[in-house]
Parts: C-alpha cells; structure tokens; sequence
C-alpha cells in the first residue's frame, strides 16, 4: 500500500531506478549515474506527475535523479547523507509537482533550486547540532570543574596536590590529568582513554570529590 504523504497525496514508491537501459530491479540507486538518454519533454511529464500520475513519477525521476544528486553532492560532501537529501527532493518534487509554473523555467532549473535549498538545509543543521554538542561539552567541562577547579589549579605543583593524586584511582588520575593539564573536554577524555563518557563522567566527579576532601578544600 503507498504512504499517504502531508498533503493526502498517496507516495509513489522510490524504486532503485537504473539508467541507460540497465535493469531496473534491485539496482543500486542511480544517483550520480549520466544523464538518461531519450528524455521525454519534461514539462508535459511534471504535469502528469502533478495529477498523481506514479508512471510520469517514474520518468520524472529517472531523468531528474543524478541531476539531483549532483547538485547535492557538491554542497553535503557525503556520499551516504546526499543520497538521503536526494530522496528528499524527489519527493518534494512528487508532492509540490502541481506548484510548478512552465514560465518561471525549465523543470531541471526548478529541481535544482530545491536540490540546492534541501542540502544548504542539510548542512546548516548538522552544522547547528555540532555547535550544540561543543557547546555542551563546553558547560559540562566547566561545570564539573566549578566548585574545585580555581582552588585546586593554584597548587597543582605542590606535594599535598601529587599526594592526593596518588590516592586516586589509575583511571580517575589519568582522567583529572587530561582535564586539568590538557584541558581535555569530557568527551575528548573518553575518546583519549578509551572508555565510555558516563564512566569518565563518574569517575571525574568521583575523583574530584575525593582530591577536594584530600585537600580540605571547602565550597
């Protein structure tokens, strides 16, 4: 049965197309393949397409999808993500194909722009979602760090601070090191040493606790 898309229009099925006469069964999706040859008049096929007609959707996206996946390719950089956003598209294409207007341009012209739009759209978010994650590594670094951190960093040369060391734990230790001395983040100290980051995060919190009461540092 074909998904019902947002706008009550029932989905055509993405099928693997092939191109240039190969077989269309099973085939790997032919995004970044040529060109295909003998393309029919791509006006009269969107207008189809536009009616709910899945054949004209067909031909609509054996022609239109390495062109698509061109565009995207060269904005994503990433083979796997350009072919997700390119489905995208030709979906879209599928859904707003009654909004297209034959004197605004030609129908490659009017799936480029939306190619385009859908991966500068990828990229702005996965640039926002590594944004975040630096941002909150950021806060969870300083906030760990807060209460011990100003008093500790001041005699972290002194004998009392190497003999306080010394009562912690070998990952506990190795973890305060890189936080202190390399100003490591939490995530880059797992990577560091290998362990997961709700274990580095117990044992830097753990740890810090035990240097404090070494120290007889107050908060």
């Amino acid at each position: 049965m074909d998904t019902p898309s947002p706008d009550g229009r029932a989905r055509p099925p993405l099928r693997r197309f092939a191109t240039a006469g190969a077989a269309p069964v099973n085939q790997p999706l032919p995004f970044g393949a040529g060109p295909a040859t003998g393309r029919t008049d791509l006006t009269e096929v969107m207008q189809k397409v536009a009616h709910g007609d899945k054949q004209a959707f067909s031909v609509l996206y054996d022609a239109l999808a390495p062109v698509v996946f061109g565009i995207v390719i060269k904005v994503v950089r990433d083979r796997a993500q350009s072919e997700e956003v390119a489905q995208e598209v030709m979906i879209d294409l599928w859904r707003q194909a009654a909004r297209y207007r034959p004197d605004a341009g030609a129908v490659t012209s009017w799936a480029a722009t939306i190619a385009h739009r859908r991966a500068v759209d990828r990229v702005r978010s996965a640039q926002a979602a590594s944004d975040r994650e630096q941002a909150q590594a950021a806060r969870e670094h300083t906030t760990a760090f807060d209460e011990v951190a100003e008093q500790v960093e001041t005699r972290l040369e002194s004998e009392q601070v190497r003999r306080c060391m010394r009562g912690l734990t070998e990952l506990q230790r190795q973890a305060v090191t890189l936080a202190y001395y390399q100003g490591l983040t939490y995530r880059e100290v797992a990577e560091a040493l290998r362990t997961p980051l709700p274990t580095i995060k117990t044992r830097m919190r753990d740890g810090l606790i035990r240097l404090r009461d070494c120290m007889g540092v107050t908060t």
